[in-house]
């Protein structure tokens, strides 16, 4: 196993039966060379891996690049009694990409949530408006939107869905969203204002 391991690190590159687990102990140890042949064997794979997710090269090269940088900085943290060597690599790439999704607001949610909306009646929009104090400076203002404006702050910042989430719900793009709401969150201020 570790023979093949060497050989590897010799050649600079994995062969089929690469050892990745020796290979990211000397990873840890600082051997480049160890790094070169997971990079060689693994980046093909994950870049398809990565564009799977993101669906865009730009992105998905970002996460590879990401996700081998914290290969090399965390090599000594793998440990093998919670799984292999390879399926850590792909964990680390996978992470990157999903955190990148959420953190980068880039999900494309229209064809995922096209049926969200609200299933009970106290989802309902009106009726969280509804449920405030009648002298509630919040429920006056909320009163005075737009019904839809007002919705979208409601499923918004009632029941958390995200900007992707209302995006796909009312099929506009992304930024269409972020605008509608924006607007309607500045109405909100100027009346509590």
């Amino acid at each position: 196993m570790q023979a093949a391991a060497d050989r590897a690190r010799a050649q600079g590159r994995a062969g089929p039966d690469f050892d990745y687990e020796a290979a990211l102990v000397a990873c840890a140890a600082g051997n480049r060379q160890a790094f070169r042949a997971i990079y060689d064997r693994e980046a093909p794979k994950m870049l398809g891996v990565a564009i799977r997710l993101l669906k865009r090269q730009s992105l998905a090269e970002d996460a590879v690049h990401d996700a081998f940088l914290t290969v090399w900085n965390k090599a000594s943290s793998y440990d093998p009694k919670l799984g292999s060597a390879r399926g850590w690599i792909y964990t680390i790439l996978r992470n990157r990409a999903l955190n990148m999704l959420r953190t980068e607001g880039r999900i494309d949610w229209q064809d995922d949530f096209e049926a969200i909306g609200p299933t009970a009646a106290e989802e309902d929009p009106e009726a969280v408006i509804s449920s405030l104090s009648d002298a509630s400076a919040l429920r006056r203002c909320l009163e005075g939107l737009d019904p839809k404006r007002r919705a979208l702050v409601v499923l918004a910042y009632v029941h958390g869905l995200t900007h992707g989430e209302l995006a796909g719900k009312l099929g506009v793009p992304l930024g269409t969203m972020k605008s509608w709401l924006r607007r309607a969150l500045l109405s909100l201020k100027e009346c509590l204002g």
